[in-house]
């Protein structure tokens, strides 16, 4: 990311009142270098988060700001007559010739959003009353975005969550099988293949146009919702790089993936692996509080569905990636991929097991 000075080099391009007082790099993110930045004006201090985009994972960063910005721009406008608006959306730091990003001299992308102050944030869901807020959350902010047409957003990562092609890739996959890896998964190949027509049904849906093209988040996991640190209340979904059109159901489906697992997503012991029913009917009764007034019949008909089909896309990426050579998530040890495949899976399993009870 640089030193000071090429950090402060990149601060002073933006439109921010006061005097740079520090600077502190963030290590908590680990696709975009991000610092945070502390000005004092006339004695009154504000916080701002500075980030380089990722351009190996995001191709079209200019499309992912103007995004970002309809999105925030939108919510910004719902919640201008409350007292702590400033904590309920992501704030664009604009640049000193009004644009939304900074590119520096080796055409890298760089943003400011104003930081967040009074809220917390968690890695795991610590209670059924915290998986509820959360629900509550990301039901909230779709009910904001729910007027706007997410056909206006830019595609930036196309085909994210697109079931045929990720088993076109797979089957190309395994066709090449670089690695010599093919014979040793076959039962995990024959499972995802047993399950490819139903795992195909929601994007097929939202193709031809049966489920609505909405604004999706797409990475709905629990530490990319802010809640206020003494009611617990969610007040703010950061993270938007992977704002998109889609339906919602990705949403709700990795919500509840990444939600109810009991276990690690690379947990080694499948057996620790299993649904969490009651995780589920706080996360799904919080969202709907939230949700239920704009869902058409079939997303509320297909929020459980979404969950299983969203760990099944997972599980085949993990597999093709395991039999890619893992040549696109990172890996500690040889066999991750396919021990992050088998905990996908395995939850499968169990949703299915569990199904009637839910």
């Amino acid at each position: 990311m640089g030193n000071y000075d090429e950090a402060k080099a990149v601060i002073d391009q933006f439109r921010i009142d006061g005097r740079l007082e520090k600077i502190k790099v963030n290590t908590q993110g680990h696709i975009n270098s991000t610092f945070i930045s502390t000005f004092d004006n006339n004695g009154v201090k504000t916080k701002y988060t500075h980030q380089k985009i990722n351009r190996n994972v995001f191709k079209k960063p200019k499309e992912v700001m103007e995004n970002i910005l309809a999105v925030t721009n939108h919510i910004a406008q719902k919640v201008s007559d409350l007292d702590d608006r400033d904590r309920r959306v992501l704030t664009v730091v604009f640049t000193k010739d009004h644009k939304p990003f900074f590119i520096d001299e080796n055409g890298d992308y760089w943003r400011t959003y104003i930081f967040i102050e009074n809220v917390s944030t968690y890695d795991k869901i610590p209670s059924l009353n915290a998986a509820g807020n959360l629900g509550r959350g990301i039901g909230h902010f779709q009910k904001q975005l729910s007027d706007f047409d997410g056909g206006r957003l830019n595609i930036t990562i196309p085909h994210f969550h697109d079931m045929n092609l990720r088993y076109r890739q797979l089957e190309e996959a395994l066709k090449a099988d670089v690695r010599g890896r093919a014979e040793s998964v076959r039962e995990e190949l024959d499972f995802l293949f047993d399950n490819r027509e139903r795992g195909c049904r929601i994007w097929n849906a939202f193709e031809d146009g049966t489920l609505p093209n909405r604004v999706t988040h797409n990475d709905t996991k629990m530490n990319n919702v802010l809640f206020d640190p003494v009611t617990d209340e969610a007040v703010c979904v950061i993270d938007l790089d992977t704002i998109m059109p889609g339906t919602i159901l990705f949403d709700t489906g990795d919500m509840i993936r990444t939600a109810c697992n009991t276990a690690e997503e690379d947990e080694k012991d499948v057996s620790k692996v299993s649904f969490d029913v009651q995780m589920y009917k706080a996360l799904v009764g919080g969202y709907l509080e939230e949700a239920e007034s704009f869902l058409t019949p079939l997303e509320k008909e297909w929020i459980k569905e979404s969950g299983r089909t969203i760990t099944q896309i997972m599980a085949v990426r993990f597999l093709t990636d395991y039999l890619a050579g893992d040549v696109y998530y990172n890996t500690a040890y040889p066999e991750h991929n396919i021990v992050r495949a088998h905990t996908q899976i395995a939850l499968m399993k169990s949703m299915d097991e569990q199904w009637d009870n839910y």
